[in-house]
């Protein structure tokens, strides 16, 4: 069978591939497609490759260089020893690294791939032996103090998707120069060894270690640890029943041995308990989407009178909650802001009572720069410090290892994608340790009579309404994306920036675009935030305090934005608050991103 297209550049890659992968699936598919003459498709998957990033690999699983497969993950395995050996010698030879997988296709082969690469290196590995929360590689990659952790997950993606995520020595998720860094060994060690799919050093090599017990036990100890121990015994008194979903994830398993440590009673939702690649009851798998993806949990929870809902992403490092309301017997899905909003209030209560001798002025909470600015206007009426970061929990994480050389104490990490960081246990988003926090809050608010939406409510009260509406299109073409950002910064001409919306009715009163490093509220004009020619990101503010940031996924095909007004406790009017910022956003979308021109795909409503 003749394997050409009769295009020199094409049919060298599809030489290579064949004689480089050992995977017969791959393999086979790939000579399928040359068969059939599928050109287009052949050039899109071989003489593109998927690029290693700060947020590691994610991609569709299938043949060829631009997807997740056996070659892929060996080609980047291969690429990240030899980056190890140069920057981490030391720390490899002493600690080696930690390799953790989820339940998706493929994740356990492709963790053994990565930890056979390793040992026939001659370096430790510890690799744990069963599906394990993402928030267990980084806790690993401190407790031992590992050149590297990876994780195998694409967390919330469809399931035709994979990933491979890397922190650093520091357990923090990396963030450049190191991205760039590992791109480029990779691409000089291209080249399969043989030894590089030969698994039986897997049942031969003392190097070998299966740190799940340990890290099990020693995670539930942690955990439980960081919550008082009066507010375990409130939970056993107050005896609420929780209804749980893992969203056929990895979480429950030790989710359900945390809350019998800490008092907490949970019911999960029977067809998403246990991790299946499928997905089977949901599209995405991502309760971030809200109601479309927690039906089965509002279903669960109706039959056995539970009226809160705990919910982890499939990797359980994000958490989602909802509420019924106790005389509608609606459901209220809350967001990411909302819940930050409440973590803000719980740690710092807890941290209070737990170092009552502690200055506030110690204390810092951390956020996103695309999150709710709530934390902020905590900040200047209870006296701790707030900063916020980049998107993504690296930027989080790497900003709380500084604040700890300088002896502050980091309590709380949030980004409106429902990730929350409860203390510095684990540097990175963990929806294990934050179910078991906001369910410890949620019986020690019903213990006073009170809900969680009322709590929120009091809040706002307190510290001003924090009114944000975000969401997404789809575009899976990356030059629409780009002709769509180039017109905003060249709206009206050259380097011009929208002035307004709506025909002038609401002003835009700064621009900061940290794609480019362009900040018309700094003196220079210069962005203080780290700048990444890479990603689209552009920031408005406008006048009347909506502030609006529009930005592409590093993982996923979307055109996000963000929006928020962040109004005075004297305004108590929310319903007008609500209708300006509905009709901003609308003007914002329609005026700026013309998703009826550009041919954008509108988020499924939820």
């Amino acid at each position: 069978m003749s394997c050409k297209t009769g295009i020199p550049d094409l049919d060298e890659k599809i030489e290579e591939w064949i004689a480089w992968d050992q995977n017969e699936t791959t393999c086979n598919e790939l000579k399928r497609m040359v068969v059939e003459q599928k050109v287009d498709e052949l050039k899109a998957i071989l003489l593109k490759r998927i690029s290693f990033g700060t947020a590691g690999l994610r991609g569709k699983m299938a043949v060829g260089y631009a997807c997740m497969n056996d070659l892929v993950i060996v080609q980047t395995a291969q690429g990240l020893l030899k980056h190890l050996q140069k920057e981490k010698l030391d720390l490899l030879k002493k600690n080696g690294i930690v390799v953790g997988y989820d339940g998706r296709y493929h994740s356990r082969r492709w963790a053994e791939l990565t930890a056979v690469i390793f040992l026939n290196g001659g370096y430790p590995v510890k690799l744990f032996s069963q599906v394990t929360p993402t928030p267990f590689v980084p806790f690993a990659t401190k407790k031992y103090k590992c050149a590297a952790g990876i994780m195998v997950t694409a967390s919330h993606n469809p399931k035709e998707d994979n990933g491979y995520k890397v922190y650093a020595d520091n357990s923090a998720q990396i963030i450049a120069p190191t991205d760039k860094n590992i791109q480029d060994s990779i691409l000089q060690n291209l080249v399969p060894l043989k030894t590089s799919w030969d698994t039986s050093v897997l049942t031969q090599s003392c190097l070998l270690k299966d740190p799940f017990q340990e890290i099990l036990d020693d995670y539930l100890k942690t955990i439980s640890e960081d919550i008082l121990s009066d507010h375990k015994k409130l939970n056993e008194a107050v005896g609420m029943t929780f209804t749980y979903t893992a969203m056929h994830g990895v979480g429950y398993f030790t989710f359900q041995k945390l809350c019998d440590l800490i008092g907490i009673k949970i019911v999960p939702v029977p067809e998403q308990r246990d991790p299946d690649p499928e997905f089977p009851t949901v599209k995405f798998p991502n309760p971030e989407e809200g109601k479309s993806s927690l039906d089965l949990s509002f279903r669960t929870a109706n039959s056995i009178n539970s009226v809160v809902i705990l919910a982890n992403d499939p990797d359980a490092d994000r958490m989602a909650i909802a509420e019924k309301h106790p005389n509608t017997g609606e459901w209220k899905v809350f967001t990411g802001n909302e819940l930050g909003a409440l973590f803000g209030w719980w740690l710092l209560d807890c941290f209070k009572l737990k170092y009552p001798d502690e200055p506030i002025s110690n204390v810092c909470m951390l956020c996103s720069t695309v999150s709710s600015m709530i934390l902020r206007s905590m900040s200047k009426k209870e006296g701790f410090t707030f900063f916020d970061t980049l998107t993504g929990f690296k930027w989080l994480a790497n900003l709380t290892l500084k604040l700890e050389e300088d002896n502050k104490k980091v309590v709380f990490a949030f980004e409106e994608a429902i990730g929350f960081m409860c203390g510095t246990r684990v540097l990175d988003k963990d929806g294990v340790s934050a179910a078991a926090h906001f369910a410890t809050m949620t019986s020690y608010l019903y213990s006073k009579g009170q809900t969680i939406a009322g709590k929120l409510d009091e809040i706002y009260s307190v510290y001003g309404h924090h009114i944000s509406c975000n969401s997404y299109y789809i575009c899976h073409d990356g030059e629409k994306i780009k002709a769509i950002f180039n017109r905003i910064r060249n709206f009206t001409g050259p380097n011009t920036y929208p002035q307004d919306i709506l025909n002038g009715k609401y002003k835009i009163t700064s621009v900061r675009d940290l794609t480019t490093g362009y900040d018309n509220n700094r003196p220079d004009n210069k962005a203080i935030l780290p700048v990444s020619a890479s990603s689209e990101m552009i920031t408005f503010q406008f006048s009347n305090g909506l502030v609006c940031t529009l930005r592409t996924s590093g993982t996923e095909p979307k055109i996000k934005y963000y929006t928020e007004i962040c109004a005075s406790p004297s305004i108590t009017d929310k319903k007008a608050i609500e209708d300006t910022l509905a009709e901003m956003v609308d003007g914002i979308c329609q005026e700026l991103l013309q998703p009826n021109e550009n041919g954008l795909i509108t988020r499924s409503t939820s």
